[in-house]
């Protein structure tokens, strides 16, 4: 599949550059292919985009109009839902991103790059410091939200409650005391095991 993939890539590569150098072409398309992974990334996160705003909109409702008792079990169908639109749409979605990205990320660069350029790119993305550096980026920004979170907790909290019962007042929605407004946020940030 790989080796089908890295051919179509040179064919279109040199379809739409014509006037680019062979050698030229193979660099863009050695680029497209160490890059697939965060090509893929992308077009996934394109793909959750709205999935995850219809979580969002859905947890709202599942308070105000789903009766407690029932919010577990519509919670679980919806996750499911969500899960299956993501599994159905997301490998399509990021083997387009594949196909494309030699006329879109290619195109550009050819246009931007110079043969030497692309060859001092792929010595980046090869590099193994860089490779070090990309495989830390969640524990980097793991590290980065941990104290930020701790740092800014006293002075955000605060405002999000504030938010929060404004939000409350401003849909005509009974007041939320204070001990129970704090309790399901509690709850939302402690992991289920």
């Amino acid at each position: 599949m790989k080796k089908w993939c890295v051919a179509s890539v040179i064919m279109v590569c040199g379809a739409v550059h014509a006037q680019t150098s062979s050698a030229k072409t193979e660099l863009i398309s050695k680029i497209l292919t160490l890059q697939q992974q965060v090509i893929e990334q992308t077009a996934q996160s394109l793909v959750e985009r709205p999935a995850l705003q219809m979580m969002q909109q859905a947890s709202l409702a599942l308070q105000t109009r789903v009766a407690p008792e029932n919010r577990e079990a519509v919670a679980k169908a919806i996750q499911a839902d969500l899960k299956a639109y993501a599994d159905d749409v997301g490998p399509l979605v990021r083997q387009k991103a594949v196909k494309l990205a030699p006329s879109t990320v290619g195109a550009l660069l050819d246009q931007r790059f110079s043969e030497d350029e692309l060859k001092q790119l792929i010595a980046i993305i090869e590099s193994p410091v860089n490779r070090k550096y990309q495989q830390m980026g969640g524990d980097l920004q793991k590290a980065l939200v941990d104290q930020l979170v701790t740092e800014t907790k006293a002075v955000v909290e605060p405002k999000v409650k504030a938010l929060e019962q404004a939000m409350v007042k401003h849909l005509g929605l009974p007041a939320v005391p204070a001990a129970q407004a704090s309790k399901p946020a509690a709850t939302a940030k402690t992991p289920k095991k």
